[in-house]
């Protein structure tokens, strides 16, 4: 049977060393490795702290995530049910005064619907343009609004293209065309 050399007895352990030597071995790993686990905890911590940084440049993403949800319900609401028959924006927008009530009710449904039961608060403003052949001139007309913009919200800007069969701005004189008119919604969060 192998014994180590400091093994043999308590009294020749002290004369040659061994005891102390242990201690010291341990005390240097001890401090070796307490030492190491504080360098990893703080690379851990530098690392997450680094790459979570919220900058200014950041807020850009809500803006686009409002943007597509008015993007699409205004693609919606230009979207007829079959080929033959006119979606709710031209419907909207043929009378001699435009629907405002229709417009803000399916719109504000639109963006303001999510899954469950609670609702979000977007609110717009809505206006559309329209180029008068009389005089060659672009008029801007309000079209509806669910709360007046005081100018302290950030608001992000949807337009939408629409074909009417109407004369528009002013366009009484010249036989009833398919017509451009654009809608140009404002919109924010509350």
């Amino acid at each position: 049977m192998r014994t180590s050399h400091c093994a043999t007895s308590h009294a020749e352990t002290r004369s040659r060393g061994c005891a102390d030597r242990v201690n010291s071995d341990g005390q240097l790993y001890t401090i070796e490795g307490i030492a190491a686990g504080l360098i990893m905890i703080m690379t851990a911590y530098l690392v997450v702290s680094a790459t979570s940084v919220y900058t200014a440049g950041d807020t850009h993403i809500s803006d686009m995530q409002l943007e597509q949800l008015g993007s699409d319900a205004l693609k919606m609401m230009d979207t007829p049910e079959n080929t033959t028959a006119q979606s709710e924006l031209q419907l909207i927008l043929t009378p001699a005064s435009p629907d405002a009530g229709v417009f803000k009710t399916t719109f504000l449904n639109l963006v303001n619907g999510k899954a469950g039961l609670s609702r979000d608060h977007i609110q717009f403003t809505a206006s559309y343009t329209c180029r008068n052949n009389l005089d060659n001139s672009i008029a801007t007309n309000p079209l509806s609004y669910s709360r007046n913009l005081s100018g302290g919200e950030h608001a992000v800007r949807v337009t939408k293209w629409v074909i009417v069969n109407k004369n528009v701005c002013g366009n009484n004189y010249f036989p009833v065309l398919d017509r451009a008119v654009l809608v140009e919604v404002l919109m924010w969060r509350d």
